[in-house]
């Protein structure tokens, strides 16, 4: 699995790149604090309801949750059902918004 930090994120998401992005924490978490990614919750991962990513298997899927442990797991899980290119986000939304506040990704 590889890795990518908020710094690069930001920089590809200035540049324009059209990146899919899979946050990984619950409905509660996303609707108090979001940074514009997809929903996609890791309890949905676990139980195999993926069926709104199936089509992106062979993408680049860039993974965040709050610190980065959840999206951790999400990617090891996402990998084992065939995802090729999965990334987690080192230190998650928390690190997101330490650099740059509450800005959104798109």
């Amino acid at each position: 699995m590889k890795e990518i930090t908020v710094e690069e994120l930001k920089q590809r998401v200035d540049a324009g790149e059209k990146l899919n992005i899979i946050d990984v924490r619950e409905p509660a978490e996303y609707a108090e604090d979001n940074i514009g990614a997809k929903l996609l919750p890791l309890g949905n991962i676990m139980s195999m309801q993926i069926d709104e990513i199936e089509d992106l298997k062979n993408e680049e899927l860039i993974v965040h949750c709050k610190a980065g442990s959840r999206s951790m797991q999400a990617c090891m899980m996402l990998e084992q059902f065939g995802f090729t290119n999965c990334v987690n986000v080192k230190g998650g939304i928390l690190a997101w918004h330490e650099k740059f506040g509450n800005t959104k990704i798109n």
